[in-house]
């Protein structure tokens, strides 16, 4: 071998020389990618770290920023708050009323009921006036599908027209309709008046009779006012389960009977029989004054904690406070001859219907 095939062979020739410019390359681009990458990772690992050391500061300042949001709203709330007049914190729901309410429960809270009542209306009675229990009778008739105090500005005139059974059991039907006319329905009440009159007249010698059996015997007297005439003219106890009754023992979950003589007789198992005039005549007060049918004053009930029903009504205080009727609210009650203990005002006389004097004819 020659010396010049010698040297190229050592230097590897052209080819060599080609390879290894190829290499050359392909080495500095990988030493490049490995530099980039490791670049990339310095980057990635100093943005860890700096995150890292930020963390606590920027949850510091989103924290700040939440709290901040939320104090907004409350001191819009207070400032709105501080506007309002202060009102009393709402009474919650009593317990019981359930369907599984056993009937121990019941009573118990009858009970609690009938005290509270009895606290605040220690002045209930029944609101007709009335001298004697003919009136009283006749007066419970009457006040059908009316108010008590359109019936006691009505029957003054009435009983000094007629003021026995004999005498109004001979009134000519159209002067007695127009005496009762203000009580509407005047000409089946008229109806009934003489019937019921013309029985005590020829049945029972021109007395009321002291038992329910022969008072519904009379035209116009069912078991209602036939209790009204007992309890309060015979002293002989039983409850009144007229409207307001009704739905107050409803709206207590005492029953859940519509049909009177149902009521009747579930109300009559939860109390003792010498409380059933008193606690008719409370719970009537109750439902003039207070809870009445369409709106009840829940805020101004003073016996709000035992009822299952609050919150059924108006519960704001003084919104409720003008919800109040008759000496609640203050105003005259519904008799012109309120009993002594009565603390409000009597109702007014029924204006005249004469046209008043020197009046153009």
């Amino acid at each position: 071998m020659s010396e010049r095939e010698a040297a190229k062979r050592a230097t590897g020739g052209p080819a060599a020389k080609k390879t290894a410019a190829k290499k050359a390359p392909a080495k500095q681009t990988a030493a490049k990618k490995t530099a980039d990458t490791k670049a990339t990772a310095k980057k990635t690992a100093t943005k860890t770290t700096t995150a890292k050391k930020a963390g606590p500061a920027a949850a510091k300042k989103t924290a700040a920023k939440k709290a901040a949001a939320k104090k907004a709203p409350a001191k819009i709330t207070a400032k709105k708050a501080a506007k309002t007049p202060a009102q009393k914190p709402a009474a919650k729901k009593a317990t019981g009323g359930t369907s599984t309410e056993s009937q121990a429960s019941k009573a118990r809270r009858a009970a609690r009921i009938n005290e509270a009542l009895a606290e605040v209306y220690y002045y209930a009675h029944p609101e007709l006036d009335f001298e004697n229990s003919f009136e009283l009778l006749v007066a419970t008739v009457l006040s059908a599908q009316t108010t008590d105090l359109r019936v006691n500005q009505t029957t003054p005139a009435l009983f000094a027209a007629y003021p026995t059974p004999e005498d109004m059991a001979a009134a000519n039907p159209e002067e007695l309709e127009e005496l009762i006319r203000p009580t509407g329905f005047f000409r089946s009440k008229a109806k009934s008046l003489l019937g019921l009159s013309a029985a005590l007249r020829d049945n029972f010698g021109g007395e009321v009779p002291g038992t329910v059996d022969e008072l519904v015997t009379l035209p116009g007297v069912g078991r209602k006012t036939a209790f009204v005439v007992l309890g309060n003219a015979f002293g002989v106890p039983g409850l009144t389960v007229d409207t307001h009754f009704g739905r107050l023992v409803r709206r207590w979950k005492l029953t859940e009977q519509t049909d009177a003589v149902k009521v009747e007789q579930e109300i009559d198992a939860l109390l003792p029989k010498s409380e059933w005039t008193m606690f008719s005549h409370r719970t009537i007060f109750h439902g003039r004054r207070i809870c009445h049918s369409r709106k009840p004053a829940c805020g101004a009930c003073p016996i709000a904690e035992l009822c299952p029903s609050y919150g059924e009504g108006e519960t704001d205080p003084e919104k409720a406070k003008k919800l109040l009727k008759y000496e609640m609210g203050g105003q005259p009650g519904q008799r012109l001859k309120p009993p002594a203990d009565f603390p409000g005002q009597p109702a007014p006389p029924l204006p005249s219907r004469a046209p008043a004097t020197g009046a153009a004819k």
